[in-house]
């Protein structure tokens, strides 16, 4: 894993994990997703055996940026790592993995171009037998709200901010939620679609704050804390309520009844770096949480 030591109070080094977070979240752009299909039939599965095509989906929360090495330089703008779980879940099955999500990606970069980047969703082919889909944290501004909240917490923006400011929150109006729930209900119906017998997974957000209180880690207000619980906790909902119309499995890391929020003795999340300590991608899976969502995948995917 790549690791910057932090220098200075609220400062980071010169092309840090914190300068780059800033930047993807800069390149969200705004699409429409297609309309969700009424036909929720669930076909006979295809075979999941070694060999057999895995499709992962979604954004940062997927691609896993900071967790180890990159699993392709020549895609380094999506930050795909290679022990993030789609590829430590190919690794324990033997299964042919191709990797498609992408660092800032929103639902509309699942079903839409993106720039020099094809539609996520045409990486699901007729003989796919798995895909997993991590995203919608950025369609409602989760983590850009997290780093928001954290950047203004510090008695100065870390060094390399782009602009020398901190983001400003991204919260979500009641039409970001419609919005969600239809290109989730879109990316559903186009791979049943496109792959009518492979097994659909979402892969929830891990927990990013605490249960109670606060940490170092987390040097966000408690009101503003509890507001961004309450978005992270929407997001599982509606996630889940479209899981359940597709008649797609979910693997949610926050129900271990056991905390790993950044905060927590064995965290599953990075929170925001503090002074003297090391740099790392803030607010997203580290390697633990990584490894803790591929063994849920390799128990209930069969």
């Amino acid at each position: 894993m790549n690791s910057m030591a932090t220098k200075g109070l609220g400062r980071a080094p010169r092309n840090s994990a914190w300068r780059l977070a800033i930047v993807l979240l800069a390149a969200n752009v705004s699409g429409e997703a297609s309309p969700a299909s009424s036909n929720t039939t669930a076909p006979a599965p295809l075979t999941l055996g070694p060999g057999a095509r895995y499709v992962s989906m979604g954004s940062s929360f997927a691609a896993g940026p900071g967790v180890s090495n990159p699993a392709d330089t020549s895609a380094d703008r999506c930050r795909r790592s290679i022990d993030n779980y789609a590829h430590q879940f190919a690794r324990r099955r033997q299964l042919a993995l191709v990797d498609v999500a992408c660092s800032g990606a929103t639902t509309a970069h699942v079903l839409g171009r993106w720039n020099e980047l094809a539609p996520q969703i045409a990486a699901v082919t007729p003989d796919t037998a798995l895909v997993t889909v991590t995203v919608g944290g950025n369609d409602v501004g989760l983590v850009r709200s997290l780093m928001a909240y954290s950047c203004a917490a510090q008695p100065m923006p870390p060094l390399e901010t782009p602009g020398g400011t901190c983001p400003s929150p991204a919260l979500p109006h009641e039409s970001d939620w419609r919005a969600l729930e239809a290109s989730l209900d879109g990316i559903a119906s186009a791979v049943r679609s496109r792959a009518p017998g492979a097994r659909l997974v979402f892969v929830q957000y891990t927990q990013m704050l605490p249960a109670r209180g606060s940490c170092p880690v987390i040097p966000i207000r408690p009101a503003d804390v509890a507001v961004l619980k309450g978005v992270q906790h929407r997001l599982a909902l509606v996630t889940a309520r479209v899981a359940w119309r597709w008649h797609a499995a979910i693997v949610d890391p926050r129900e271990t009844g056991v905390p790993h929020d950044p905060c927590a003795a064995i965290p599953w999340a990075n929170g925001f770096p503090v002074t003297g300590g090391p740099a790392f991608f803030p607010f997203h899976p580290n390697l633990a949480g990584m490894t803790a969502i591929a063994a849920r995948l390799d128990r209930i995917v069969h």
